[in-house]
């Protein structure tokens, strides 16, 4: 017997084969109903409003502005919106973002189909949730000291192929101080050159190219 009040699920991604494919797993499930799909931030923004779904599965890269972005608005507006980040990327420092802005549930688009609709219903009952294998993602990192914005800054800008005299002048400070910030990432990424410090933090989301 199908549930009388199905699960309203709007999902947000801008890729038309993984819409497809998630509105093909909502709709063998009998207690859920597709009401909506987004392509991009702003129709997500406003389809939200006009559909108002229980549940809302949200990409964390969007064409327009970020899934996180997205999110605050959504939750701006809304409070009680229940939206579950569906990403292929596991940095910590992004899924720790999207926690602190209030995401509900965290899922990897690797993960088994299953996973994901048993998430939608631990959700929908009001429960948080996280998968294991991301949680302990999240540990592992959760006793580093975390670069400023100034580091962050410098870093990005590294990743960019500019030189420390370069990024002096891009940021407005001495080259002396691009050292110092340099050496400072070095030691809280546990890099042993520029290069590694780039990759270290495009894997952890620190920075994005």
């Amino acid at each position: 017997m199908s549930n009388p009040t199905p699960i309203r699920v709007f999902s947000i991604d801008d890729h038309p084969l993984m819409r497809e494919g998630i509105a093909a797993i909502i709709r063998n499930e009998p207690d859920m109903l597709l009401v909506a799909e987004a392509s991009n931030g702003r129709e997500a923004i406003q389809g939200f409003r006009e559909h108002r779904p229980d549940i809302t599965l949200m990409d964390l890269r969007l064409p327009d502005i970020s899934g996180i972005d997205a999110m605050v608005a959504i939750r701006t507006e809304f409070p009680d919106a229940r939206i579950i980040l569906l990403t292929t990327f596991e940095g910590d420092v992004e899924i720790r973002r999207a926690l602190q802005a209030g995401a509900v549930g965290y899922m990897l688009k690797t993960m088994p189909r299953r996973q994901l609709v048993d998430m939608i219903r631990k959700v929908h009952a009001g429960k948080k949730h996280i998968p294991p294998e991301i949680a302990a993602h999240l540990a592992e990192h959760m006793a580093e000291e975390s670069l400023s914005k100034r580091e962050v800054d410098v870093l990005q800008k590294i990743a960019g192929g500019n030189r420390n005299s370069d990024i002096a002048a891009l940021l407005f400070i001495s080259e002396e101080t691009v050292k110092g910030h340099v050496k400072h990432i070095m030691e809280k990424l546990g890099a042993g050159d520029r290069t590694e410090a780039v990759a270290i933090g495009i894997r952890r989301g620190i920075i994005h190219l």
